[in-house]
C-alpha cells in the first residue's frame, strides 16, 4: 500500500466553493479560537506532579513575558499581578499606592501640604477662590472670596479644570507664583510664596443661640483631637452650655485620632472600640485613659451616609455609652481598620489587619462600593438590613442599638435619598449642570451689592432671571422641571449670594436654618439640662431613664 495521496479528482464550482468555505472556516479556528499546536485527538499527556505556590506564579509570569500577543515590560506585567492579587482579596479597603498615591494620603492624614492655600471651584469656565484658607499665603496676600483665577504665570486659566488648576499653583516651599485674579471688573496680579499649608480638621466652630456650641470635623488627621479640645474649650469659655458634634460627610482617617476625640467625652475605663484580627491573635481594645473634661456638657452628635471609619467609632461609642444622641441617618458602615505599608518602589501597600468592634459588640460593617481613594470607598455603599433583622445590641442605660450596617441614630432626621424635583432637575441638565451653577453663581454676584442683611429673601425675579441666564446659553430645562426643583434653586441662590456679600459664617448661619438635622438636635440641646437629658423625648421602648442622672 503507497503512502502517497491519490490524485483529486475534478471537483465542480459548487465543490470548489464548499472546500474553500472549509478552509477559511478551519484556518478560522486558529486565529479566532484556540491553537491547539497538537493534534487534540492524540494520547493525553503523562500526568505531573502539582505546582502551586512561588513557583506558579513564577512560571505564568514568564510564559506571559515570553509569548504573550502584545508585550509587556517586567514592571507592567509585576504591576498587573499585584493589582490582581488584591483584587481577588475582594476587599475595597486593601489596595496598591502609587507614589501619587501615598503622597495624597500623607496630605490628608497630616493635613499638611505645601502650596498657597486656596480653595477653588469652576465657574463659567475659569478657577474662582471660593475661601482662601486661613493662615495661607493667599490670605495673607489679600485674595478674597469670589475672585476669579485668570492667569497662573504666563497661561491664561481659561476652560482650566480645578485639579489642573491645583497642580499649577502648587510646590516646594519657599518658590514663587504668580497669579492675576479679576475682581470687580479689574485685574489684580499677586505673587504668592508658597508654604506649608494646614488644612483644619476642626472646620467650623459656632456659638449657636441658646448657649448650644457647635463644631464640624471633617476628618481624622493627626491634629483632630488636639483642635476638638481647644475648641470646646473656647465655646465652653464663651458660654455654651451644650455642644452639637457634626460629623456629616466626614469619611474617617487615623483610627487613634478617633479614640482620642472619644476619650474627650467618656470616663476613666471605658470601652471605645476592640480591635479583632485575623484568627490566634488577641484582640485589642482602646479604653477611656482619663477623666471627663467636660462632664456636664449635654451633647449630640450628627451623622450621614458618608460618615465612615473613625467618624463611626465615635459616634458608636458615645452613642453605647449613653454620652450623646446620635442623629441623622444611618452611617456608612466601615468597620475595618487598614495599615499602611510603604514599599522599596516609593509606593504602599494599604492592607486590612483587622476588625473593629464598638463597646457592646456591636460589627457595624456592610459591603461597600469600590473606590481607592484615601480612607473609604464612596458614599454609595452596599444596602443595609432592615432594622427588623439586624442584631440588637444593650448600651450602659439599657437602650436598644443596633449593629448589621453602619450606626443607626438614635433619631432618625434627613434625607436618605435626593427629593424628586430635585432628580428630575438633574436629569434635564444632565451634562450642562455646570452652566446651572454658573447661572446661579452670576446671579449671586449680581445681588450681592443690593443685600441689606444675610437673610434677605430670594424673590421669583431672581430666580426668573436664572432660568433666562440657562436659556441664553442653551442649557434651560423644562420650565416645568424648573419651576418643581424652585425651593431647592432659591435656597442655593440663598447661601450663595450671602457667602458672597456677607462671608462664610453668615453663610453658615443662613444653612442652619434650612438643616433639619441640626435643628432637630438643637431643638433637643435646649431643653436638656444634664447629658442624660438628651435621651427623655425618645420612645419608652428604646430608653430605659434611670431615676437618678449625673
Amino acid at each position: 500500500m503507497s503512502d502517497e495521496l491519490p490524485e483529486a479528482p475534478r471537483s465542480s464550482p459548487r465543490r470548489a466553493r464548499a472546500v474553500a468555505a472549509g478552509v477559511v472556516f478551519v484556518g478560522a479556528l486558529s486565529v479566532g479560537g484556540w491553537w491547539a499546536g497538537r493534534d487534540l485527538t492524540g494520547a493525553a499527556p503523562a500526568p505531573r506532579a502539582p505546582i502551586g505556590g512561588a513557583h506558579l506564579f513564577d512560571q505564568v509570569v514568564a510564559t506571559i513575558a515570553r509569548t504573550y500577543v502584545d508585550s509587556l515590560a517586567d514592571t507592567a506585567l509585576y504591576a498587573r499581578a499585584v493589582s490582581g492579587m488584591l483584587r481577588e482579596l475582594q476587599d475595597p479597603y486593601t489596595s496598591y499606592l502609587t507614589d501619587d498615591r501615598m503622597k495624597r494620603l500623607s496630605e490628608q492624614l497630616s493635613g499638611v501640604y505645601a502650596g498657597v492655600g486656596l480653595q477653588i471651584d469652576i465657574r463659567d469656565g475659569w478657577p474662582v477662590v471660593i475661601e482662601p484658607i486661613a493662615g495661607g499665603p493667599a490670605e495673607r496676600a489679600g485674595l478674597l472670596t469670589g475672585d476669579r483665577i485668570v492667569q497662573v504665570g504666563k497661561e491664561s486659566t481659561r476652560g482650566w479644570a480645578r485639579e489642573e488648576t491645583s497642580r499649577a499653583v502648587r510646590g516646594a516651599p519657599g518658590s514663587a507664583v504668580t497669579i492675576v485674579v479679576e475682581r470687580a471688573g479689574q485685574r489684580l496680579p499677586f505673587t504668592l510664596t508658597r508654604d506649608k499649608v494646614h488644612l483644619r480638621a476642626v472646620q467650623r466652630v459656632a456659638l449657636l443661640p441658646q448657649g448650644v456650641g457647635y463644631i464640624d470635623i471633617k476628618t481624622f488627621n493627626v491634629e483632630t483631637a488636639k483642635e476638638t479640645s481647644a475648641a470646646v474649650d473656647s465655646l465652653v469659655k464663651a458660654g455654651a452650655r451644650a455642644l452639637v458634634i457634626d460629623l456629616r460627610g466626614n469619611p474617617g482617617g487615623l483610627l487613634e485620632q478617633g479614640v482620642a476625640v472619644a476619650d474627650l467625652f467618656l470616663d476613666r475605663g471605658q470601652g471605645i472600640v476592640q480591635l479583632r484580627g485575623r484568627p490566634g491573635a488577641a484582640a485589642q481594645t482602646f479604653s477611656d485613659s482619663l477623666p471627663q473634661r467636660w462632664p456636664t456638657l449635654p451633647l449630640a452628635v450628627l451623622v450621614d451616609r458618608a460618615s465612615a471609619s473613625a467618624s463611626e467609632i465615635v459616634a458608636g461609642a458615645l452613642q453605647d455609652h449613653d454620652r450623646a444622641l446620635v442623629l441623622g441617618v444611618t452611617s456608612f458602615g466601615k468597620g475595618s481598620a487598614q495599615n499602611v505599608y510603604p514599599l522599596s518602589s516609593g509606593g504602599g501597600l494599604r492592607l486590612t489587619i483587622a476588625r473593629w468592634y464598638t463597646p457592646v459588640g456591636r460589627s457595624i460593617s456592610r459591603p461597600p462600593v469600590r473606590n481607592d481613594e484615601y480612607d473609604v470607598p464612596d458614599t454609595a455603599a452596599g444596602p443595609s438590613l432592615p432594622d427588623t433583622i439586624k442584631p440588637r445590641f444593650r448600651t450602659d442605660i439599657g437602650r436598644t442599638v443596633f449593629g448589621g450596617g453602619g450606626i443607626t441614630p438614635d433619631v432618625i432626621v434627613g434625607d436618605t435619598v435626593t427629593p424628586a424635583p430635585v432628580q428630575a432637575l438633574a436629569r434635564a441638565m444632565g451634562a450642562k449642570v455646570g452652566a446651572y451653577r454658573d447661572a446661579i453663581a452670576n446671579q449671586a454676584t449680581a445681588q450681592r451689592r443690593r443685600m441689606s442683611g444675610p437673610g434677605d429673601p430670594v424673590t421669583p425675579a431672581m430666580l426668573d432671571a436664572i432660568y433666562q441666564d440657562l436659556v441664553a446659553r442653551k442649557a434651560a430645562p423644562p420650565r416645568a422641571v424648573f419651576d418643581g426643583a424652585a425651593p431647592w434653586i432659591a435656597r442655593a441662590l440663598g447661601y450663595e449670594m450671602t457667602r458672597l456679600a456677607f462671608g462664610n459664617d453668615a453663610e453658615f448661619l443662613r444653612r442652619t436654618q434650612d438643616d433639619q438635622v441640626l435643628q432637630r438636635a438643637l431643638s433637643v440641646l435646649h431643653a436638656a439640662r444634664t447629658p442624660r437629658d438628651v435621651f427623655a423625648g425618645l420612645e419608652k421602648s428604646s430608653v430605659t431613664v434611670p431615676a437618678t442622672t449625673p
